[in-house]
């Protein structure tokens, strides 16, 4: 599924990263590429050396895969949308002193009563550690998974102080003036140009880019910025993330194939952290799914195929308020749509990237069910493959052994009932359900069969023992249920059979060869 027969572009698995951040911090997908377009652009113009300029570019593209780290805090903070509270807070990142207060005040969770918003803004304003904590958590996780992707220290290191300011009064060491990595420095202006020219035009993004020269952006950084960086961002064309790529400073970084399961690995614990409910989740549905994926007879080389796509199936769930997955009530019509989203994300953001482009479609089917009830596509049947089917039942499998804001966690044996179930209601097929119990150590049971009138199984345990001349008590004493249990079971074995005797149901039962075990 996978290409494995030579190097790929480190450049590609973290343009799809970048992607995946903009949903996380509410941001139109590419606005992490056109902030690196228009990084590397100034960094050129004022001249720095190369590994200074690769720097720049993955600062650019990684600077906001921290923002899953306390999504959950946030989304608390913010009356359950982290991701709206991001786009709303996005503008006043570098901000002056009172400037962001005014800002968050007026737009914090705007959807909420009057009465609940002043209490989430008193909250956040007694809380002055709070920006400090959540600034320093994203630096150090933003410097960590880079470290996993691969890349030099030159790239983690200024990660590490993402968000620093040129005046002292940034995170989380306070940095002041030259003392801030110059990659930090380019991108961080870079970014408030690229989002105010979007928001209000250019006018507007230089006359902030000038108030906030000598504050919290390099003054030599704004300079070229207002003389240039119209003209840089209307360059880059209709397809950035291919402009991007071309751009980006040679040599070009690459990942060996036997580097990208670890690379996935810490894209997967990117989208885990999203909630307290997922750490860890990704990676256990990927061990899961390779073993069910040779169980279920399938290539080493597309059971390794299952496991890449499963590392990076949710990487969508960060586009969805983390309010909506910690939700311990039923969801609203309008949550439920936003959950049903994240596979089709997920999709989107992998197709950004070749080498994972194959696992595209296979990541965006894992809420797929065969009998069509499933989501996003509502694929059913032929148009899920095995390595579909596998997927799913290992995501579903592994789902209910995890606690869950509404449910405790079940236990593998009741998990495996239930998946078990599924299959009973036609959403899973068997093959894919015994390779996943197969691979988790659960035992399957004996195939469920056709039953004649559309009798269950348990109907069909009460009809062999009446027609053997029981009595309701003596049927519920064997099956361990209520006398009147039994005699609703009756009523609906006659109702379904077209009989109205014990003597019907009982020729019935033998002419649909039911006394067989």
């Amino acid at each position: 599924m996978v290409d494995d027969a030579g190097p790929g572009r480190l450049a590609e698995l973290t343009v799809a990263l970048s992607l995946a951040s903009d949903l996380g911090t509410g941001q139109p997908m590419e606005h992490g590429l056109r902030t690196c377009w228009l990084s590397l652009a100034a960094a050129d113009a004022l001249g720095l050396d190369t590994a200074t300029r690769s720097a720049a570019y993955y600062v650019a593209l990684l600077r906001f895969i921290g923002c899953t780290s306390d999504a959950s805090e946030t989304a608390e903070l913010a009356g359950g949308d982290d991701v709206a509270f991001n786009a709303v807070m996005a503008p006043m990142l570098a901000a002056q002193q009172g400037e962001g207060v005014r800002h968050f005040m007026r737009h914090l969770a705007e959807d909420l009563p009057l009465h609940r918003r002043a209490g989430l803004v008193v909250r956040a304003l007694t809380d002055p550690g709070m920006e400090r904590r959540s600034l320093s958590g994203h630096c150090e996780v933003a410097a960590r998974l880079a470290s996993r992707l691969g890349l030099p220290e030159t790239v983690s290191a200024p990660l590490a102080h993402a968000y620093e300011r040129w005046d002292g009064k940034g995170h989380p060491a306070g940095l002041a003036g030259e003392e801030v990595p110059v990659a930090v420095r380019v991108v961080a202006a870079a970014r408030d140009a690229e989002m105010w020219v979007r928001e209000a035009g250019w006018e507007t993004a230089a006359d902030v880019l000038a108030r906030r020269g000598g504050h919290a952006h390099d003054p030599g950084v704004v300079d070229v910025l207002l003389a240039h960086g119209e003209h840089w961002l209307a360059s880059i064309g209709d397809d950035p993330c291919a402009a991007v790529l071309d751009a980006e400073p040679a040599p070009v970084a690459t990942i060996r194939p036997e580097e990208l399961d670890g690379a996935l690995a810490a894209v997967a614990d990117f989208a885990d952290l999203k909630s307290p409910f997922f750490r860890g989740r990704s990676s256990g549905v990927a061990e899961l799914a390779v073993v069910a994926a040779k169980a279920a007879g399938l290539s080493d080389g597309d059971a390794a195929g299952i496991g890449r796509a499963a590392l990076v199936h949710d990487v969508g769930r960060v586009g969805i308020p983390s309010g909506i997955w910690n939700r311990p009530g039923p969801l609203t019509t309008d949550q439920w749509e936003r959950v049903r989203l994240h596979p089709y994300l997920s999709e989107r953001v992998l197709h950004r990237c070749t080498q994972l482009g194959p696992l595209a479609r296979l990541a965006g089917h894992h809420h797929e069910r065969a009998d069509g009830t499933g989501y996003y596509r509502g694929a059913s049947g032929e148009q899920l493959s095995l390595g579909d089917r596998v997927l799913a039942a290992a995501d579903a499998y592994h789902a209910m052994g995890e606690d869950r804001p509404h449910r405790p966690a079940f236990t593998p044996s009741d998990a495996a009932a239930q998946l078990l179930d599924e299959v009973d209601a036609g959403r899973f097929g068997r093959a894919e359900v015994d390779a996943v119990l197969d691979a988790a150590g659960q035992a399957s049971r004996p195939p469920r069969v056709a039953r004649p009138a559309g009798l269950t199984e348990r109907e069909v345990d009460v009809l062999r023992l009446i027609v053997r001349g029981q009595a309701n008590k003596q049927v519920a004493v064997a099956l361990g249920i209520s006398a009147k249990t039994v005699g609703h079971h009756v009523e609906h074995i006659y109702a379904k059979a077209g009989v109205t005797t014990r003597a019907g149901a009982t020729l019935f039962a033998m002419e649909h060869g039911l006394l067989t075990p």
